[in-house]
């Protein structure tokens, strides 16, 4: 049997601490049990070897990587597709596997060294030996390692077959030593998949937490749940957009795989604060709705009115007794003309009450005349049509909020800050709060919460302060308006590149590369999405 002298344990030595340090380095796990796979190879002089890992449920060893020098064999890794198939770790009866070498080693811990396969009576073989019958291969020496990680659950087997003497070339044994430097390799191995393991798995609760805060937005209100979704998406299509410019003033910009995912998270949490903000507010659909639509409440009281008036006719009619026809006919007629007035109140009234993009000052003095029209109500007392809040929200000239409730609304954005900068993100993250909280900033810094300036933000934030824009302009299942079409939309966001709202050269970009018609056909009804001629859109030059 072949023995190490000197040299060759001091380069097995320097390979292992290689090894280590390509194992700390690399993040990919297939080019990492690659490299262990061919380091192990390499320090044993094997002819082949495999890499198996267990399956999601346990039950079986996978081929994951399958190498062999004699037959030219390299399958997983880098190479092609991994081998399908693997070693059963349990029986039918569901007792464990112990004929396969590798689902014993895999039990029980313990690596097994065989000098020769054809000899050994201990395992079954038999898949073995039809492969040698088939490829004219003869498989001797096997060494066997598992790789368990810091709590004793398996992450892997390592297997060698055919050490060869550097000498002559023959086949041998595989010795003690070769079966501790295997061992300590696997041990390190074990520890790197399980530190990647850890890291994906962090990441995914990470990403879980995120989806979790966004199913509660959801349920609290469906469409700001989907506008959490859309505005990621248009945004990492105008990023990558950007990201694929080589001219202009965004030329410099690019993107990594972690600067994506970077920018992915922050635009699903872009919101995150509208879990604390009331749900009658964010869903406020009409000006009166708080918990329930008020104008219902208004509706009942001009019902008042009408009987009031009808019973005040009659009580005349009751006055004048068998009285004339012709007086009766024009307390009729006064009558009919007063319940008229009303209905015609009633019908403004409720068409008030619809948010839209200005009111017009008449409108708003006519809400304060019917306000003081004087009823009585169910306790007797002789009161103003309309209460004073009532007037404030039905007298409102833009949308459907109140001064008060835009604040609360805008300050959806402060607890979005809030939130995220009180997180410990990781240093590939620590971006996020940035790129979240600017949505609602502009380049003239008069955006909220902090009145930045296009050059205190960052590409990705001034991104998806068009992507939030956009997605909200043409969203059909607003409760409060109606999406808009996409010229209407374009024109909008146009004029708001010339006024300083938005990023003038990311606006080049959304209507050069077309990002807004790949956004509408994906995600917009197709009744909104109109013929657009491009050189009428404000603020872009073809």
């Amino acid at each position: 049997m072949q023995e190490l002298n000197q040299i060759q344990i001091s380069q097995r030595l320097d390979q292992l601490t290689e090894l280590s340090v390509q194992l700390g380095s690399n993040h990919d796990t297939d080019s990492l049990l690659e490299r262990i796979l061919l380091v192990a190879k390499g320090m044993t002089n094997a002819d082949g070897g495999t890499l198996y890992r267990p399956s999601e449920d346990k039950q079986q060893l996978n081929f994951h990587i399958l190498l062999n020098d004699t037959l030219n064999i390299h399958q997983g890794g880098s190479g092609t597709e991994a081998p399908s198939g693997g070693v059963a770790l349990y029986d039918d009866q569901g007792d464990k596997n112990l004929s396969a070498v590798a689902a014993y080693a895999a039990h029980f811990g313990l690596s097994v060294n065989i000098e020769d396969v054809y000899k050994a009576d201990v395992f079954n073989f038999s898949g073995m030996v039809k492969f040698d019958q088939l490829r004219g291969y003869h498989s001797q020496s096997f060494l066997t390692v598992p790789m368990s990680d810091h709590e004793g659950e398996l992450v892997g087997v390592l297997q060698l077959i055919n050490a060869k003497d550097t000498d002559t070339g023959d086949i041998r044994a595989f010795t003690q030593t070769d079966q501790r430097f295997i061992e300590a390799l696997a041990a390190q191995a074990a520890v790197a998949l399980t530190h990647q393991r850890l890291i994906f798995q962090l990441e995914e609760l990470l990403e879980s937490l995120v989806n979790l805060i966004n199913i509660g937005i959801d349920e609290k209100s469906p469409y700001t749940g989907r506008h959490c979704q859309f505005v990621p998406e248009l945004t990492m299509m105008l990023a990558e957009a950007v990201h694929e410019t080589d001219s202009g003033a965004m030329a410099d910009f690019r993107m990594s795989d972690a600067d994506r995912k970077e920018l992915w998270l922050a635009g699903l949490l872009h919101d995150c604060g509208k879990i604390t903000t009331p749900v009658h507010v964010v869903d406020k659909a009409t000006k009166l709705e708080t918990i329930f639509d008020r104008i219902a409440v208004i509706d009942t009281r001009f019902e008042v009115l009408l009987r009031d008036a009808e019973i005040a006719a009659l009580k005349r009619k009751l006055a004048l007794g068998a009285g004339s026809a012709e007086a009766f006919a024009a307390i009729d007629e006064e009558l009919a003309q007063q319940q008229a007035a009303l209905r015609a109140e009633r019908e403004f009234i409720r068409v008030a009450n619809v948010g839209g993009e200005g009111m017009k000052p008449e409108d708003q003095e006519r809400v304060k005349v019917i306000g003081r029209h004087r009823w009585t109500g169910p306790d007797g007392v002789e009161r103003d049509f309309l209460d004073a809040d009532e007037m404030m929200n039905l007298t409102i000239k833009f949308g459907t909020l109140t001064d008060a409730e835009r604040k609360e609304i805008n300050n959806h954005i402060v607890m979005s800050i809030k939130m995220l900068e009180a997180l410990p993100w990781p240093k590939h993250l620590k971006n996020v709060p940035e790129y979240a909280g600017g949505h609602h900033e502009r380049m003239d810094g008069k955006g909220y919460p902090r009145g930045l300036t296009k050059a205190q933000m960052s590409v990705q934030a001034r991104v998806m302060a068009i992507a939030d824009i956009f997605e909200a302009l043409t969203a059909k299942d607003r409760p409060y308006k109606k999406g808009k079409m996409l010229t209407e939309s374009l024109r909008i966001l146009g004029n708001f590149a010339l006024n300083g709202h938005i990023d003038p050269d990311l606006f080049d970009i959304f209507i050069r590369k077309q990002i807004y018609m790949e956004f509408a056909r994906k995600n917009m009804d197709e009744k909104q999405i109109d013929f657009i001629d491009e050189a009428k859109i404000p603020g872009y030059t073809p």
